[in-house]
């Protein structure tokens, strides 16, 4: 399965999205035979709310194809990054779509350009990155946990992604990013505990042409704060930071009763313990907003990169001849 080349007919080994309800879906992989936990070899079978789903019944059918369940009935979907977000297996908190879209908007990313990414985690916003810069960009991305490293250059060998994904197992605050990348990214995205200690190695991973953008996303404002001094003291500038707040609206029918009391002749005699009133109904529309808004996630902080001046190509120069 590849997130780079639509195809219409579901095929073995293929990546879909089981789509039952906005609040259910699953990625599944299309293998009709798997190993349980005896090592056995049995057929695939898939247990939902609404019954049992035969994986192999989905071969030859269409993405978009509504299935049969025991108890009820899905949609086959195909996977694009927005879906594979809402259903990947979790190894590590997520960025969600609302802040990458954001995050990709604010790195000026586009066909053909080169992203330094630390901070893999499960892969979310890798996916979303590699769709974007495809077919002749890249994404190297950075993960100090082994374990989730190779898991996730699994995941995008497995989805069609290795020729735009590379992954490394580097921890990047201590060591830096590997020389590969020296000289090449139009972005850096840092998504760590302390992105303010890898500001002097995402300005070696910039070309040095100068207009780089870096990003950093940092759920706290501590965090923030000594990014912004780093960055400045570095000699970045357009610095902001901006907090992405999804906020929906709903549009629904609303009814206002009004009471009014008839009026009489002041001459005329008011029966006691009696009220003339008369009620109208007024319809309209209301767009009023969802009772339980999603809450903060985290801050994103933006910068860009000058062009090095002689000067500082200069004492860089000096500095490293008087290391040596």
């Amino acid at each position: 399965m590849s997130f780079n080349r639509y195809k219409d007919i579901i095929e073995e080994g293929d990546t879909v999205i089981l789509y039952i309800s906005p609040q259910a879906m699953y990625a599944i992989q299309a293998q009709s035979v798997i190993e349980n936990r005896k090592g056995e070899k049995v057929e695939n079978v898939m247990q939902t709310k609404y019954g049992a789903l035969k994986i192999s019944s989905l071969f030859g059918k269409p993405f978009g194809s509504k299935v049969s369940l025991s108890n009820g009935w899905a949609h086959v979907l195909y996977p694009t990054p927005e879906l594979w977000t809402q259903t990947l297996p979790h190894r590590t908190q997520i960025i969600y779509t609302p802040d990458i879209s954001l995050i990709m908007f604010m790195l000026e990313l586009k066909p053909g350009s080169i992203v330094v990414e630390s901070g893999t985690g499960s892969g979310s916003l890798t996916h979303s990155m590699a769709v974007r810069v495809k077919p002749t960009g890249h994404i190297y991305t950075y993960d100090f946990h082994e374990q989730r490293a190779d898991q996730a250059q699994k995941e995008f060998k497995a989805h069609g992604l290795s020729e735009n994904v590379t992954s490394q197992c580097r921890d990047v605050c201590q060591n830096g990013f590997s020389d590969d990348v020296t000289g090449k990214a139009d972005a850096v995205f840092l998504d760590l505990p302390h992105p303010h200690l890898v500001v002097p190695f995402a300005i070696k991973a910039l070309k040095p042409s100068g207009g780089g953008r870096i990003c950093t996303f940092s759920p706290c404002i501590e965090q923030v704060m000594r990014t912004c001094q780093t960055l400045q003291e570095h000699g970045f500038i357009q610095i902001k930071t901006v907090e992405c707040l999804e906020k929906e609206y709903q549009v629904v029918n609303r009814t206002v009763t009004t009471f009014a009391t008839a009026s009489r002749p002041s001459s005329a005699p008011v029966p006691q313990n009696t009220t003339e009133e008369h009620s109208n109904d007024k319809k309209f529309v209301a767009c009023i907003p969802s009772a339980s808004p999603r809450g903060h996630t985290g801050y994103l902080t933006t910068a860009t990169y000058l062009m090095e001046t002689p000067l500082q190509l200069q004492e860089a120069e000096i500095e490293d001849s008087c290391e040596k």
